[in-house]
């Protein structure tokens, strides 16, 4: 098969690399890619809002399959384009990546089906929303209604903070704000759950758990993520059925009345509390940096579980996990997520031995001249398997250590909830 992977981040390394062991592969495009998809893949350089040009791309290379890896494509219709060329696409079409696009109409969902959310007010008005938090009990979450790399959620511990932040979004730094969402905090722990869907059937594919803030401790801004591990410490099969039958069963139902079409991950960012799920947002694709926790973790042939997927008939398909527990630390530009510096050289990088337990998937980077630069905040992800998290979390940090890479920053303590706990 001749694959295409749209997308340039960590997420789409590790999905190359997966697609790239499979034995029904004969070429694999990256658009755009990164210095990591270079060495394994073509990287073909085209904007992911330029839509038509990937068409011609796909159908002048005679594509077989194309995944989509980011959000943005996906809340922008590329599905519905593409398939309307009769090109086949891993990914949700337009309506169903609304449950990303919009967090009100994901919250809309909730109430209609009575799902398990936290209590919420949506205002379009800047004056009325500002009058509401006078009434409010802090903590409180402010949210921006659109795609916001994962940067749009404000947690909220007094008055000042939430009336900047609703200034904030209205003021639009993360694109036009027509409405804002206000949520009651809710306590818990955070749990990553996956669903594979062929739009009829669906299988759970993985759990995780993210550690969003820049600092240890969770201290800092929030991020796109700074590492993960699975399975997530909090997945029991009787949590699942709570998670499937209260949230993921409800919504899908809901997309399926509305004549959605549904093909690819769903990524359920829950809140657990008393060993209850409350549904915290909805990703319409695979979550960064669980995906590169997950998918070494599979024994399945990748391909041949997409293009399953894709025609229809997932429920052939039997997923296997390696026994092991997988632990991401990603590698950052210092200043990220504020003010970074790029074009910086990654030297050593290719000198590192890793073992078959061990990964190193770029994201912020790119290949010139026979070396690796920086090339965004995000920039590489350390992965490695083993029985015991903590090892394995040990082997990443050591990777790290032996990069040396000065313009760096990490996290020690990803897995900290749980590593040293039984």
């Amino acid at each position: 098969m001749r694959i295409a992977i749209i997308g340039s981040g960590g997420r789409e390394h590790s999905i190359c690399q997966k697609i790239y062991e499979s034995k029904n592969v004969e070429k694999i495009f990256c658009i755009p890619g990164n210095g990591g998809t270079y060495k394994i893949a073509n990287n073909i350089e085209i904007k992911l809002n330029d839509f038509d040009k990937i068409k011609s791309f796909l159908i002048t290379e005679k594509i077989d399959l194309t995944i989509v890896g980011p959000e943005e494509p996906l809340v922008n219709g590329i599905v519905d384009y593409l398939s309307q060329n009769d090109l086949k696409v891993f990914g949700p079409d337009k309506f169903c990546s609304r449950l990303e696009g919009s967090k009100i109409f994901t919250k809309k969902i909730c109430e209609i089906e009575n799902i398990p959310t936290a209590k919420f007010k949506i205002f379009s008005d800047q004056t009325k929303c500002l009058k509401y938090l006078e009434s409010c009990n802090f903590p409180i979450v402010v949210k921006a209604d659109g795609l916001a790399a994962g940067k749009g959620v404000y947690i909220c511990e007094n008055l000042s903070d939430s009336e900047n932040a609703v200034r904030e979004v209205f003021n639009g730094k993360f694109g036009k704000a027509r409405e804002i969402l206000i949520e009651e905090f809710l306590t818990g722990e955070e749990m990553s759950f996956f669903i594979l869907y062929d739009n009829e059937t669906f299988k759970v594919f993985n759990t995780a758990q993210d550690h969003k803030r820049v600092f240890e401790g969770d201290k800092g801004k929030n991020t796109g993520g700074m590492g993960a591990y699975c399975p997530s410490r909090l997945s029991t099969s009787k949590l699942e059925k709570k998670i499937i039958d209260k949230i993921i069963k409800p919504t899908l139902n809901f997309l399926k009345r509305k004549k959605g079409k549904y093909i690819g991950f769903l990524y359920a960012g829950l809140m657990i509390k008393n060993e209850e799920p409350f549904l915290i947002e909805y990703n319409v694709r695979m979550g960064d940096p669980e995906c590169q926790t997950i998918l070494p973790l599979l024994q399945n042939d990748f391909v041949d579980v997409v293009k399953n997927c894709v025609d229809g008939n997932l429920a052939n398909i039997e997923l296997s996990w390696k026994k092991g527990k997988s632990i991401c630390i990603v590698l950052t530009s210092k200043g990220y997520p504020e003010k970074f510096e790029k074009n910086v050289l990654i030297n050593n990088l290719e000198n590192l031995k890793i073992n078959n337990q061990q990964f190193i998937f770029h994201a912020g980077t790119k290949f010139n001249d026979n070396k690796f630069y920086s090339n965004g905040g995000r920039v590489l992800n350390f992965v490695s398997i083993d029985e015991n998290l903590e090892i394995a979390r040990d082997d990443s940090i050591n990777l790290i250590k032996k990069l040396n890479w000065k313009n760096g920053h990490h996290r020690n303590d990803i897995g900290y909830r749980v590593i040293g706990k039984k």
